[in-house]
């Protein structure tokens, strides 16, 4: 089975590349992250179209994920327990963002993630941010407390690089967030608990990446961050064959600022 993620930067914007990726890729299953948004007005039927079922959460036009599967698409759950929520204004009660969907996909429960951005270390959306990835962290730890053997992938926009050779500039990143010793122990705390990165054995750096800024032509001079990943239960991980970062599919016009991000499993 051939499973992706790929933070796509609006789906309605690049239904079309989508679809004609995936028909390139040969992709079983698709997590998508920041599909920009609602639930009504998403493309379902030109995924049915090529195969795919898809299960998907947007309230606006702002954040949103899903996923698509020609492989069966069971059990959806729209958010992990105590998801946290978000509002700026300390005074409003917040609320839960679109930002987590889980599906089991021929035996793996998929899990397609967009992980707060954080904003700056003194904002209170990079609070949120710590809080969001703790909560998660808990329930993906009772997840494999319950079955050792569950096939689970926790992928997506981590908005987190766990290492310095995650960036192309380590010391532009100080002070700032994605980079900072929270953000990268809370990543690290997944692995930790046996959700194994199973991309990076496939993709040594440095140099390599999932994400390159629009601006100041970031991606020609290869300026980019290792962000969206594939973090895989024990179970998983002891399944992969190969993995890729697609990076040619951030090429050309009308193209995401990430790259798909590609795991093969074996049976």
């Amino acid at each position: 089975m051939r499973i992706a993620t790929w933070n796509v930067n609006s789906v309605r914007a690049r239904t079309d590349r989508i679809l004609d990726w995936l028909q390139r890729s040969d992709v079983d299953v698709l997590a998508m992250q920041e599909t920009k948004c609602k639930d009504e007005q998403f493309p379902y039927e030109r995924f049915r179209e090529l195969g795919y079922e898809v299960a998907h959460v947007g309230l606006s036009q702002w954040n949103g994920v899903a996923i698509a599967s020609r492989v069966g698409l069971d059990d959806v759950q729209i958010g992990f327990e105590d998801q946290p929520g978000f509002h700026k204004d300390p005074e409003v009660a917040p609320a839960q963002e679109a930002r987590a969907i889980g599906a089991t996909c021929n035996g793996v429960r998929i899990w397609s993630l967009y992980v707060p951005n954080g904003r700056e270390l003194a904002d209170p959306h990079y609070t949120y941010k710590l809080e969001w990835l703790a909560k998660l962290h808990t329930d993906a730890v009772g997840w494999l407390d319950r079955n050792p053997d569950a096939q689970i992938a926790l992928v997506g926009d981590w908005n987190v690089a766990p290492t310095d050779e995650d960036v192309w500039d380590p010391a532009l990143f100080e002070g700032k967030t994605h980079t900072s010793v929270p953000e990268r122990e809370a990543f690290q705390a997944f692995v930790e608990s046996g959700f194994a990165d199973v991309v990076r054995p496939h993709t040594p750096g440095p140099g390599v990446y999932t994400y390159w800024d629009y601006t100041q032509l970031r991606f020609p001079k290869k300026q980019g961050m290792r962000i969206d990943f594939v973090l895989g239960s024990p179970a998983l991980a002891g399944r992969v064959d190969k993995a890729e970062i697609d990076r040619n599919e951030r090429k050309g016009k009308g193209a995401s600022d990430h790259a798909p991000v590609i795991v093969d499993l074996g049976d």
